[in-house]
């Protein structure tokens, strides 16, 4: 048996049958600094409660995997020094050992699978990296999404990354990407890339119909739904251009590579917009979470079969 702790919380929402919406914890570790990650994990919680569903953040923690956190747990993740960022590969080692981890969008599928959870609200997922062709770097999200049978509400693959390249994988691994409410694929901090989605759906219902489908038909893998910023919100991408362009020369310059790429980008892109980044990146995980509480509840009222 997997080793999984639930929180009071979400042990009583099992109970009770009650929809609930898994949350990844490296935004809490990597993502945004003491004391903003745990106010932001709070409010992001209050959201999905807020959308009649349960909030269930996964971080893995004295050798168990712990589906929902207690107050005293988030306060101690998020204040916590040499976290690890856990993905497929390096999940079971981390239990084994009895190291703190925070999960990616990977290992928080991963996790939420386990534990019966169909609905994961995140940020961004992880994809193709710029300059994959020579360095290979490409994010294990985009196959746990083809493997891992969740769906996926994030505003997009982070901005940062190779968009193109990101949607032909999903493409070649056959997961549905899928716009709500608009025909352009959204880029993160902005409501379009300029990409045309693959797929829209535009209400929870058919999102929750869909990925019952999937499962009559016997598909492996989940589902991203790709949900724009809104639009009070979101940094133009013509504005981002130059931006990340500087970021991403600055981490070639200096080597960063693999696990710590992402976290360097984001880092100084925040300090290239003068926080707007941060600003931009809570409301886009408050509007996912608000979409993934309505897609949990309407899969509750959606037919297995």
């Amino acid at each position: 048996m997997p080793p999984l702790t639930f929180s009071p919380e979400v042990r009583a929402a099992r109970a009770a049958g009650q929809p609930v919406v898994a949350l990844e914890s490296t935004i809490i570790t990597h993502g945004m600094p003491w004391p903003q990650n745990v106010d932001m994990a709070r409010t992001v919680e209050a959201d999905i409660r807020a959308g009649g569903a349960v909030p269930a953040t996964i971080a893995i923690m004295d050798g168990r995997i712990h589906i929902g956190l207690t107050e005293a747990q988030l306060q101690r993740l998020a204040q916590s020094t040499d976290v690890l960022k856990l993905s497929r590969a390096d999940l079971a080692v981390a239990l084994a050992t009895g190291r703190t981890g925070a999960t990616t969008v990977a290992a928080t599928m991963i996790c939420a699978a386990l534990a019966g959870i169909e609905v994961f609200a995140t940020g961004g997922i992880g994809g193709v990296h710029r300059g994959a062709e020579t360095s290979f770097d490409i994010s294990a999200d985009l196959q746990e999404l083809a493997e891992t049978r969740v769906t996926v509400v994030a505003a997009g693959a982070k901005a940062i990354l190779d968009l193109p390249k990101t949607l032909e994988v999903l493409e070649t691994l056959g997961v549905p990407v899928i716009a709500y409410g608009q025909d352009s694929l959204p880029a993160f901090w902005s409501r379009t890339s300029g990409l045309r989605a693959p797929l829209r759906l535009d209400s929870p219902a058919e999102i929750a119909a869909s990925h019952r489908m999937r499962a009559r038909l016997g598909l492996p893998g989940g589902q991203l739904i790709a949900n724009p910023i809104p639009a009070a919100d979101e940094i133009p991408a013509a504005t981002l251009a130059p931006l990340i362009a500087q970021a991403i020369a600055e981490a070639d310059a200096q080597n960063i590579a693999a696990k710590d790429v992402t976290p360097f980008l984001l880092a100084r892109i925040y300090t290239l917009t003068e926080g707007a980044s941060l600003t931009a990146n809570l409301a886009l995980v408050r509007n996912n979470a608000r979409l993934a509480a309505g897609i949990a509840t309407a899969l509750g009222q959606t037919p297995l079969a």
